[in-house]
């Protein structure tokens, strides 16, 4: 198998403390990481019911799951830390956040970062949509829309208009430049025919996650169709960044690793996956048939009972189908099998850091091992 170079980034975390979210960005600095990623939540995944240290050891930090920064301004903080680590929002969406106001928000980030931010883009998910009153209505229409905007905003001189189903703009201004050679980019979190052909169309980069794409095979035909959208819309394929959210559990043994999967926390990740990925393993996903996974949940909408319930309805072996698991030799070479799919930037989501103080402290020197691996 051919050696590939892969950039290596990761998350950090949204939430406080502040502390916390300034060390891990600088260990990811001096780790060598090419990128450091957030996400754009009014509240996260993790219901207030399980939220106690049998969860995760972040109960201990944090009273509530829901405490979360805003993103805009929390990379505004870590632009001068970062280095020239590259920053970047994954994923944040035009249902909140107008469009004209993420491009304004990703080329303020240019001027303060060393190296072109990346704007993630997607559909949205409904717990921050829903209960704030907002509507979910024809998310791929939307999302179309508001990266065109996004483009002009990034390209345009002096007014311009834009005369949609969704967005109407008469004479609109964002005259603020990137300085030059940091242009931010517009990576897509794409999973579906129509989320594809849109990256193909507009996109600077495809960003989709392991929990709802399972194989380097699946990774390699998506992939596929994204560059035959391109050609067809007259890009050239080659400069879409093809890159991957990685969801890890790291451990010094294969056994520790797949040991975590019988936690409370990794079998509630398992609840986040979409039915069709549970079907896959032979399993039934307790929240139905058509259930979408993390864009569907609404963790507040159930009591402690029924998310007990569900959990116990989790089978290791549908827990594994989402996450890559291992030491950090085997997650490597995992990876290396989408770069050969075609795979140039993974993201990782080191969530076995979630589980105690002992697993974050072996985790983080893990994710350094395994960038200095995918480099060579």
């Amino acid at each position: 198998m051919t050696s590939t170079t892969i950039d290596t980034g990761m998350y950090t975390s949204s939430n406080p403390p502040w502390r916390e979210v300034r060390v891990i960005t600088a260990l990811a600095r001096y780790g060598g990481l090419t990128s450091l990623f957030v996400w754009d939540h009014f509240q996260e995944f993790f219901p207030t019911a399980l939220w106690d240290r049998t969860f995760t050891r972040f109960s201990d930090q944090v009273s509530s799951p829901h405490e979360v920064f805003d993103y805009q301004t929390l990379l505004g903080a870590l632009a001068a830390p970062a280095g020239r680590m590259r920053l970047g929002v994954a994923v944040s969406e035009p249902i909140r956040r107008h469009p004209v106001l993420l491009a304004q928000a990703a080329l303020t980030l240019a001027h303060l970062t060393k190296r072109a931010p990346i704007l993630g883009l997607g559909c949205g998910e409904r717990m921050n949509i829903d209960p704030y009153g907002l509507s979910q209505a024809h998310p791929v229409d939307r999302l179309a829309e508001a990266v065109q905007i996004v483009r002009r905003c990034f390209d345009s001189h002096g007014p311009f208009d834009f005369h949609g189903t969704h967005f109407h703009l008469d004479g609109a201004v964002m005259d603020l430049q990137a300085p030059p050679g940091r242009t931010p980019e517009i990576w897509i979190a794409a999973h579906g025919p129509r989320m594809l052909q849109l990256t193909g169309r507009y996109g600077d980069g495809w960003l989709p996650m392991t929990i709802a794409l399972r194989t380097p095979d699946e990774y390699a035909a998506k992939l596929a169709r994204i560059r035959t959208a391109a050609t067809e819309a007259g890009r050239d394929p080659d400069r879409i960044v093809p890159a991957l959210v990685a969801y890890i559990l790291v451990a010094p043994t294969q056994k520790g690793a797949q040991a975590m999967l019988h936690s409370r926390m990794m079998r509630y990740w398992t609840l986040l996956f979409p039915a069709e990925h549970w079907a896959a393993a032979g399993a039934v996903h307790p929240f139905g048939p058509e259930f979408r996974g993390s864009v569907d949940v609404i963790p507040e909408r159930y009591d402690r009972a029924r998310w007990e319930e569900a959990l116990a309805a989790v089978p290791p072996e549908v827990t594994e189908y989402g996450f890559l698991v291992g030491t950090p030799g085997r997650i490597t070479a995992r990876l290396r099998e989408f770069g050969e799919a075609g795979l140039r930037h993974v993201v990782l989501v080191p969530t076995s850091a979630y589980l105690s103080l002992q697993d974050w402290a072996y985790t983080v020197p893990a994710v350094y091992r395994i960038a200095a691996s995918l480099r060579r």
